[in-house]
């Protein structure tokens, strides 16, 4: 079985800024007075860990503040469609698709042709390690002519227009790929704002994209900082000091003004990932008495303090059609006696609700027979430790739809023996075979029913024990309008946000 390379879905951290709201000069327009055309100001909790390559977690940052687009993107349905392509056909059973462009230019001036997008997909296909878009494919891209870009893999794959939405598939200028293994992503991307200006990783400038092919945005850019205290967060929107802050901690939810804040059901879960591979959880029947000693709901109402509901399983109300779907896991190990069994139950501060469900969940065990040790680490001191197996237990926050929008690929990615994302390092034959019959299927409803045949076979290991579905909470001040949070956390500002 496969150790997990990285870790993706919003996890990454920084450490905290002190007076980084500050005034300064290049923040004069930003604080100059509101209507069209005026600065946006963001406060973002997750800074660039990888300069902010297209290739790793950054790319999600860079979509969400306007930056960057592929070939598609997703709906509120999760459904593929068209952003850079308008439109594009399924060839060869499905091994190759054809995709025609729209007419567009890079922020550099350049035209997109699909030379340009061809060669941007394929360098993306080289990137080491390579974007989580695209574990266990092999994409290969040529140009049909000067509009249309075939799109071919190795082995047929159904939702490679759902795949091509992930932002680390974003398409940039050639002069953005000059120097090797790297892509420059200032001025050379094909969204609404510009990257202009980086300052490390505590804030970075955007200037608005005047040629960009989906209209003009209204905001003349943004300015952008990254602050891990949500509580700072919180207090810089409630100053006046920024005019959206993203991620709100719930416990900071009551000091704003209710028109601030914006709620919204996501794809993200907290669950408990049990370690499959060494210390006490290699046994099913402890694994399922610590399924039976959890009670979610204490945690939905206690740490998410209303904002998170009960999981039902590993994907939740943002997604309509899991609930229908569902089905009930079987075959699930009898719960031993705990006997005081020693575990070490490991979580991150990054996320602030994560230690205090901790607490509860070391509670719970306590109660139920465990001797619980309870780690918590910012995440920069945790992941390399959580990756090798050092702990027992994790309690983790996943978004169950960013990396491409199909349920199949988180299974894949998160559950099989070769899993690049596996935090249970759970390797087991049903569900690999479940996952792989899922895989296949490319009509979207059969996809959904075999997913969740996929996930009873997960959740009847007792591998991860989903706790609660989560909701966004957005800090947006009332002067803000077209601001666009959603469950898939890809979008948070476009070329209708203004203030």
């Amino acid at each position: 079985m496969r150790t997990p390379r990285r870790l993706i879905a919003g996890l990454f951290v920084l450490p905290m800024l002190s007076g980084c709201f500050a005034s300064s000069g290049d923040d004069a327009s930003a604080s100059s007075g509101s209507g069209d055309g005026a600065r946006l100001r963001v406060a973002l909790p997750f800074a660039p860990t990888e300069n902010y390559s297209p290739y790793g977690q950054d790319a999600m940052l860079l979509s969400r503040l306007g930056v960057i687009e592929g070939l598609t993107k997703l709906d509120a349905n999760g459904t593929a469609v068209p952003a850079l392509a308008e439109s594009w056909s399924r060839e060869n059973g499905g091994r190759s698709w054809l995709f025609t462009l729209r007419d567009a230019r890079f922020q550099d001036g350049e035209a997109v042709t699909a030379k340009a997008v061809a060669a941007a997909l394929n360098a993306a296909g080289k990137a080491d390690p390579a974007p989580s878009a695209l574990a266990g494919v092999k994409l290969a891209a040529t140009a049909e002519d000067g509009r249309r870009v075939r799109v071919s893999t190795a082995e047929a794959d159904p939702v490679l227009p759902l795949r091509l939405s992930n932002p680390s598939l974003a398409v940039f200028a050639p002069k953005a790929y000059a120097k090797k293994g790297t892509v420059n992503v200032e001025g050379t991307a094909t969204g609404p704002f510009a990257l202009t200006r980086i300052d490390g990783d505590t804030a970075a400038t955007l200037d608005r994209f005047d040629d960009y092919w989906g209209g003009r945005a209204q905001a003349s850019g943004v300015t952008a900082r990254f602050v891990s205290d949500g509580t700072a967060r919180a207090n810089a929107l409630r100053t006046g000091d920024v005019d959206i802050a993203e991620s709100l901690p719930v416990a900071q939810v009551a000091s704003l003004d209710t028109d601030e804040v914006h709620e919204v059901d996501t794809a993200r879960n907290t669950g408990l990932y049990l370690n499959t591979k060494s210390g006490a959880f290699t046994d099913p029947g402890l694994r399922a008495a610590a399924r039976e000693a959890i009670d979610p709901t204490v945690i939905a109402k206690g740490a998410y303090e209303g904002y998170a509901v009960p999981a039902q399983g590993l994907f939740g109300p943002a997604l309509t059609w899991a609930a229908d779907k569902r089905v009930e896991p079987t075959g699930r190990a009898r719960a031993a006696a705990p006997d005081g069994e020693r575990i070490t139950l490991a979580t991150y501060s990054d996320r602030p609700e994560l230690p205090e469900t901790a607490q509860v969940l070391q509670q719970q065990l306590r109660k139920a027979g465990f001797e619980v040790k309870l780690e918590v680490r910012t995440y920069a001191r945790l992941e390399g430790d959580l990756l090798d197996g050092a702990f027992d237990a994790a309690v983790f926050s996943r978004n169950m739809m960013l990396d491409t929008g199909d349920p199949v690929t988180v299974l894949a990615s998160d559950y099989t023996c070769d899993g690049s994302n596996n935090l249970s390092f759970l390797c087991d034959r049903k569900v690999d075979q479940l996952v792989a019959a899922a895989q296949a299927e490319s009509d979207t409803a059969e996809r959904q029913d075999a997913a969740m045949k996929a996930e009873a076979a997960v959740l009847g290991t007792d591998s991860v024990i989903p706790l609660v579905h989560l909701k966004l909470v957005a800090g947006i001040a009332t002067s803000v309008r077209g601001a666009l949070p959603d469950p898939y956390e890809r979008t948070l500002i476009g070329t209708g946000t203004r203030r």
